[in-house]
């Protein structure tokens, strides 16, 4: 159990803030939903009422759609883009997919490979990009989630208003859920690119994010030359 403790850290100690935010997330949520209850003189709502409800949801997957965007599309740009001196690029030439051999796969494959990288059909293209396919897929679920949660919660406010309902192709081409959508964008796309050009001239001791401290700017952490 220490052994894999140890070996499992940086999974679990995400897991376990994420656990603890979500919650946190929840009990604020649903406070600040019965304060405005109160205010329009409504019976409080239950936890799981809240936590199963369209509002609770469509906050959640917003988030959610957001950064599975960030980091779909930065796996896709690093194939074939890159920034020298960044720990977060290869260095320039090393551009494209690389080879069998470089990607140890088919014949290249080494004795301890997974079972799928030494077949060079269909489930060797599968597994070649299996992570790009999961982060695209979660997504994609996470942005279906978000359009339908907050179709409902818009028609819910619509009704207060004595607004027609919309449907779910009105709801996601309307500039409400353009709005809410880009935001969540807009800082996930800063906060990779701050990341990847800060680390050519910052350092981190220690970190697997980092260049050694006394690296060269423009050496990026798997530069030979």
């Amino acid at each position: 159990m220490k052994r894999f403790l140890r070996d499992s850290g940086l999974s679990l100690f995400f897991l376990v803030i994420f656990l603890a935010a979500i919650i946190g997330q929840a009990f604020a949520g649903l406070a600040n939903q019965n304060e405005e209850l109160a205010m329009h003189g409504q019976p409080p709502m239950g936890f799981l009422d809240f936590v199963t409800s369209s509002d609770f949801l469509v906050d959640v997957a917003e988030n959610w759609q957001s950064e599975f965007l960030q980091f779909f599309l930065f796996i896709l740009a690093t194939i074939w883009l890159i920034q020298k001196g960044s720990p977060e690029s290869k260095k320039p030439g090393d551009e494209g997919v690389g080879s069998d051999e470089e990607q140890y796969v088919g014949e290249y494959a080494l004795a301890d490979s997974p079972r799928w990288a030494r077949d060079t059909g269909l489930r060797g293209w599968l597994y070649s990009n299996s992570l790009l396919i999961a982060m695209g897929t979660i997504f994609l679920l996470s942005w279906l989630a978000q359009s339908l949660a907050g179709v409902v919660v818009a028609n819910e406010e619509n009704a207060q208003h004595g607004m027609p309902d919309e449907t779910w192709a009105q709801y996601v081409v309307s500039p409400e859920f353009w709005n809410r959508t880009l935001q969540n964008w807009q800082s996930e796309f800063l906060a990779v690119g701050s990341m990847v050009a800060f680390s050519v001239y910052l350092r981190q001791r220690g970190s697997s994010e980092s260049k050694p401290v006394g690296a060269p700017h423009h050496k990026s952490s798997v530069s030979s030359e």
